[in-house]
């Protein structure tokens, strides 16, 4: 249980894919200017990525039987490109206002550094957390995807709503637009490097 735990800290705190390990960043700078579309867009990632963990940790057993491991991440991509038309064909179906708003962005989900991320680091902590007598499995492995999409979507919320405070901002017009964005994001990554520590002073691992 406190595996579980540590996981979920580390996946939204201590190594947050946006803010720490700085994956995904294109729909986090792109649909962050509204509340509902961040938190739309989150919620499809985190959709995908356990999708995509829950496809490709098993697959990947099956790749490396049939020694094919060194196709691993072009079959990876190819199942993630399938689940997010999928989600992008439901969401036209029943949820036309949030497909409308999140535009181009949901189909960038197939290229999103993050969800590619997760998965392959998913296999790389077997290898991993075995050389610390720790056993990795299924279970550690959708728990991490889902903190990783919890992360994501905690980076989202917080930056559109400092996104939401810069537009009522008297910005200087040298700054203003691209600038003070990424101005903005470095602040928020640096407010998260207080967590450092964290998982290893909790004594979770």
């Amino acid at each position: 249980m406190k595996f579980y735990i540590a996981l979920l800290i580390m996946g939204i705190l201590t190594q947050n894919f946006v803010l720490s390990k700085f994956l995904g960043i294109c729909p986090f700078l792109g649909v962050s200017k509204k509340l509902k579309t961040a938190v739309g867009m989150s919620a499809a990632v985190i959709f995908v990525m356990l999708l995509a963990t829950a496809v490709t940790f098993p697959l990947n057993s099956l790749l490396e039987d049939l020694n094919l491991g060194y196709l691993q991440t072009i079959v990876f991509i190819l199942v993630i490109a399938a689940l997010v038309q999928i989600v992008e064909i439901v969401l036209k179906k029943y949820v036309k206002s949030l497909y409308n708003a999140l535009g181009i962005y949901l189909p960038l989900i197939t290229t999103n550094c993050a969800v590619l991320g997760v998965v392959i680091l998913n296999i790389d902590n077997i290898t991993g957390y075995a050389s610390q007598g720790i056993s990795y499995g299924f279970g550690h492995a959708m728990v991490n995807s889902f903190a990783a999409g919890a992360g994501f979507m905690l980076a989202m919320v917080i930056f559109a709503g400092v996104r939401s405070k810069i537009e009522t901002a008297d910005v200087p017009k040298g700054l203003q637009g691209l600038p003070i964005t990424l101005i903005a994001a470095s602040i928020v990554s640096l407010s998260f490097l207080g967590f450092a520590g964290l998982v290893e002073g909790l004594g979770l691992l």
